[in-house]
């Protein structure tokens, strides 16, 4: 049995794995099509964990057409009902001299991975702000900027509104004029792509939904596609 306080998060979670697992199916569908689609099959699971279902219907639903209202089928209207309702799970309702502190855990665990998860990202971000502090730029006369750092720092785009491109410093001694050149058109692939600003978004649903395993998973997908794509 479930506490009424719950019961939104559950029918939420439930209605997001069913969209993850159709994501799934529909990107193996695909899979001979190019890296782009199923990226952003990927990208829309993703985005499910943070607008819920009814949200949707509720917007759906404020939509004034032009044209003729039309009566659905009963089967539609009731799939469509049926999708929007939750799972008919037993519910406990304490009674007033009988607390439940289950809300009150759960939350407490939330939080405490939510803060973990913000603290990672900070300490990443951190490490990426320092390295670009002490780059020096590159006359390689790009639209982008592209700076050398010093360190083991693998070549990546960095930054959603101003993104640069971070190469280690000596990489130009150790790759010939192509292989430099490969390396960039490859960052700045990703900067048209706006990867990092999608990547950010997916951050936000890792740090909120960081105990669902299909959350690690699409980000997994959401990688592998990225750089196929």
């Amino acid at each position: 049995m479930i506490s009424t306080d719950l019961s939104p998060l559950w029918n939420h979670l439930w209605q997001s794995t069913l969209c993850a697992a159709a994501a799934g199916l529909l990107a193996l569908a695909m899979r001979k099509n190019g890296a782009a689609v199923r990226y952003w099959i990927w990208f829309a699971a993703s985005m499910k964990f943070l607008v819920p279902f009814s949200l949707l219907v509720s917007a759906a639903s404020q939509l004034e057409w032009r044209t003729a209202p039309m009566i659905a089928p009963p089967a539609i209207a009731f799939a469509v009902e049926q999708v929007s309702q939750p799972f008919a799970l037993p519910v406990w309702t304490p009674s007033p001299a009988q607390a439940n502190p289950l809300p009150a855990i759960l939350l407490i665990l939330w939080l405490t991975g939510v803060v973990a998860g913000i603290g990672f990202w900070l300490r990443w971000w951190r490490s990426i702000a320092i390295a670009r502090n002490g780059a020096r730029p590159l006359p390689l006369n790009l639209p982008i900027s592209v700076m050398s750092v010093p360190g083991r720092l693998e070549p990546g785009a960095f930054g959603i509104l101003n993104p640069v491109i971070l190469l280690p410093e000596g990489i130009a001694d150790l790759l010939n004029p192509e292989q430099l050149e490969a390396v960039i058109a490859h960052e700045l692939c990703h900067i048209r792509r706006r990867d990092n600003l999608t990547a950010a978004i997916h951050m936000v649903v890792e740090t909120v939904f960081w105990f669902h395993p299909l959350v690690w998973w699409i980000r997994t997908r959401l990688i592998e596609e990225r750089e196929r794509a």
